[in-house]
């Protein structure tokens, strides 16, 4: 299939680090039972819930996502189910058995590149870019405020200014808790990749750059492959400045021939 990646990871202007990504590549006729494998399975959390809970909750949860899935049975689309199943039990059990960790979660973003392509499973605000013939399109649903912060302007109610400057803008209503999920974007079919797409997962520090300006990056170094694209983009956050920037991770696949 072609699946190149690269990770790259900023602590931002924190003294931790909150993100976690886990990358399974399966070999094609491999897999359990002997189906047919998927070529990579890429997954991205963004934890809250403090220094130690955050960056607990997102570990486990990625380290949970892509055992399941390999494990799993069924097509792309149950297997991802099953495996964002399994990461919020893993953090409801960590919080079980250490309830000083009460309160921890994260975002989650659970990726599947195989031969039909792009599949998807995301909770929270970790957005999931893809990059084709110049154009940058965000895949996944937003769940944090600023969907309904933007209604509020568009609608006149506030201005683009008040809103884009609305401390709110980050809460998130939705999250991988261990409790229910309150809502899940699903990938409604499989996504067909072609030669040159550039996949990008990422946490949501990311966005101290603008679409146009990660656009701009990955257009630049698309060329150079994965690995230079990722550390391009991380480089482009750290030139902004934001005094108070978040940990920023990104996971950059690059479809080839």
């Amino acid at each position: 299939m072609g699946f190149e990646h690269a990770t790259r990871a900023s602590k931002g202007a924190r003294s931790y680090q909150e993100d976690a990504v886990a990358i399974r590549q399966e070999p094609a006729g491999g897999g359990a039972g002997g189906r047919l494998a998927d070529s990579l399975i890429a997954v991205l959390a963004d934890g809250m819930g403090g220094h130690t809970g955050g960056a607990i909750a997102s570990s486990t949860a990625c380290e949970a996502f892509v055992s399941a899935y390999a494990a799993a049975p069924g097509d792309a689309a149950s297997r991802l189910e099953e495996a964002l199943l399994e990461a919020n039990l893993a953090i409801a059990g960590s919080v079980a058995d250490n309830p000083a960790l009460n309160g921890m979660g994260c975002t989650l973003v659970g990726t599947v590149f195989g031969p039909s392509g792009l599949q998807w499973v995301s909770v929270g605000d970790s957005p999931l870019f893809l990059v084709r013939g110049g154009r940058i399109a965000q895949l996944n649903a937003d769940h944090s405020l600023a969907p309904e912060i933007d209604k509020l302007a568009a609608a006149g109610k506030m201005s683009w200014e008040d809103a884009r400057a609305d401390p709110r803008r980050h809460y998130l209503r939705s999250a991988v808790t261990g409790a229910e999920i309150e809502m899940i974007d699903r990938s409604p079919a499989a996504v067909a990749l072609n030669n040159g797409d550039i996949v990008i997962l990422a946490s949501d520090g990311i966005q101290t750059l603008s679409q146009e300006s990660i656009l701009d990056v990955v257009l630049r170094y698309a060329g150079e492959g994965p690995e230079a694209v990722a550390r391009a983009l991380l480089a482009s956050v750290g030139a902004v400045g934001e005094p108070h920037q978040d940990n920023a991770t990104v996971v950059v696949v690059g479809k080839g021939d």
